[in-house]
């Protein structure tokens, strides 16, 4: 990573793989699991179009990547930036260090809208640029 760009980090309230993705799905149709993040990020099927957009925007814009992991892909830095607070989003310093940057309750707010979760970035973004 260059001295000017930092990465967003997403990480999802459910676990990798097949098991965890049936996991969560089961859980998200019977209202027992909640994953806001997924819900800016995914339809039902795939990642959204717009999602994509977004991530191009973030990129070409600004020089901030975007990449998304469930809870068991982690790294050890990762891990000790958002245990307990899934899903959520971390920021990944030029320096390699990683904080949290958006709370579950922060993604909650963009009620599954790619639009309003961009904005929330951006503007938390401008305050650290």
């Amino acid at each position: 990573m260059s001295e000017t760009n930092r990465r967003l980090i997403g990480v999802y309230k459910a676990d990798g793989g097949l098991l965890g993705e049936v996991s969560y799905l089961v859980g998200h149709l019977i209202g027992t699991r909640e994953c806001s993040l997924c819900d800016i990020t995914h339809s039902p099927l795939r990642k959204k179009a717009e999602f994509k957009e977004f991530e191009k925007r973030l990129q070409a814009g600004l020089g901030v990547g975007f990449r998304l992991l469930h809870m068991n892909e982690r790294s050890d830095k990762e891990l000790a930036a958002s245990l307990g607070q899934e899903p959520c989003v971390l920021l990944e310093n030029a320096d390699g260090s990683i904080e949290l940057f958006l709370d579950s309750e922060e993604l909650k707010t963009a009620t599954g809208q790619v639009a309003a979760f961009e904005v929330l970035v951006r503007s938390k973004l401008g305050m650290l640029l």
